[in-house]
């Protein structure tokens, strides 16, 4: 059966949790005329002695699995069509699938409906400019390294040398030139060395240090901005966090079970510790949407093809599409800290 728009009433209501509930018919006439892609449906699935699968009667279709379940199935293909136009025509932005119950469905009548669904929420901003002046600079000239830290660098590279020596590993095992670091030892004293290791170091205070920064003005933005965040959003991060736990786990050669009988935990213990920094994270995201929305930052398509082609380098199996809306996520992001970066005071 052709595809059809039809016609459905439709009152929008918005209730809390960032949601709106959709309450609506579509006539008897547009109701029935599902019918038949309903009945056909059914045939193709239901087992009747002596008859094809496919060549089922309609009355025997009937006595078979009941009109409700022919009624159902005519909801289901209705709505399918009427929720689309739904959305398109009173300009929501749904998150998830959509919460549907029926609420009138007879043979000749209009089919009543309750959708309920999460919505983008709507946004105000805190004043993020006046934040980010007020979020005090990394000073370079604080971050200086100090001998000791030097010190301590060259002797942890040196124990990294000495534990994988040929001659360092189990008893009795011959010496392999290949895994000898005496030369490499001999260089950590060299004032050439000792230099790039302080200027290592300088570059992480600096790195960590603008981290920081960026973490505090992300925190003070989010905080002060006001956002009904959809449970949607929130028990989606939950599950990409519960995946991401899982591989981490595998990693490190343990099954998600092994875990939880170890800490002696279940998963809705996990799920329900990971509730507030999925929060954390979905508002502050929303957050960076929406500066990058009010401030028209985006990331230039070359920049976001280099990632992606870098992305699938490494990760052979990696979804280009998905692949694609990381890449523009990070990298807009990025954007977004280096423009509230640059407020000056």
């Amino acid at each position: 059966m052709k595809k059809q728009k039809i016609t459905a009433t439709a009152e929008i209501k918005k209730i809390p949790g960032s949601q709106i509930e959709i309450t609506g018919s579509i006539s008897a006439e547009a109701f029935d005329s599902f019918r038949p892609a309903a009945l056909k449906n059914i045939n193709e699935t239901i087992v009747v002695d002596g008859f094809r699968k496919g060549s089922v009667p309609e009355k025997i279709i009937v006595a078979k699995v009941g009109e409700k379940t022919i009624l159902e199935e005519m909801a289901e293909l209705a709505l399918s069509e009427a929720y689309p136009s739904i959305v398109m025509d009173n300009k929501i932005d749904p998150i998830g699938r959509p919460e549907i119950s029926i609420t009138k469905m007879a043979a000749g009548n209009a089919l009543e409906f309750k959708i309920k669904v999460s919505v983008m929420p709507e946004i105000t901003l805190a004043d993020y400019k006046k934040i980010a002046k007020g979020t005090p600079a990394v000073d370079d000239k604080n971050l200086g390294v100090t001998e000791k830290e030097i010190t301590d660098a060259l002797d942890r590279i040196r124990k990294s040398y000495e534990n994988h020596e040929g001659h360092n590993h189990a008893e009795g095992e011959i010496h392999d030139p290949k895994h000898d670091h005496s030369e490499e030892i001999k260089k950590l004293e060299t004032p050439e060395f000792k230099k790039h290791i302080s200027e290592a170091l300088a570059d992480d205070k600096k790195r960590e240090a603008r981290e920081k920064r960026r973490i505090a003005m992300a925190d003070a933005i989010s905080t002060e901005s006001k956002i009904e965040l959809p449970a949607a959003l929130i028990e989606s991060e939950i599950r990409r966090t519960e995946m991401q736990f899982n591989d981490d786990i595998a990693r490190m050669g343990y099954s998600l079970d092994e875990y939880l009988k170890q800490s002696k935990k279940n998963i809705d213990d996990l799920r329900k510790e990971w509730g507030p920094y999925a929060e954390k994270k979905v508002k502050l995201q929303l957050v960076l949407n929406k500066i990058a929305e009010s401030e028209k930052i985006s990331a230039e398509t070359k920049e976001i093809e280099k990632e992606v082609k870098h992305i699938m380098e490494h990760y052979k199996d990696a979804d280009h599409e998905r692949a694609y809306a990381y890449a523009t996520g990070v990298l807009t992001n990025e954007k977004v800290f280096q423009f509230l970066e640059n407020q000056s005071a």
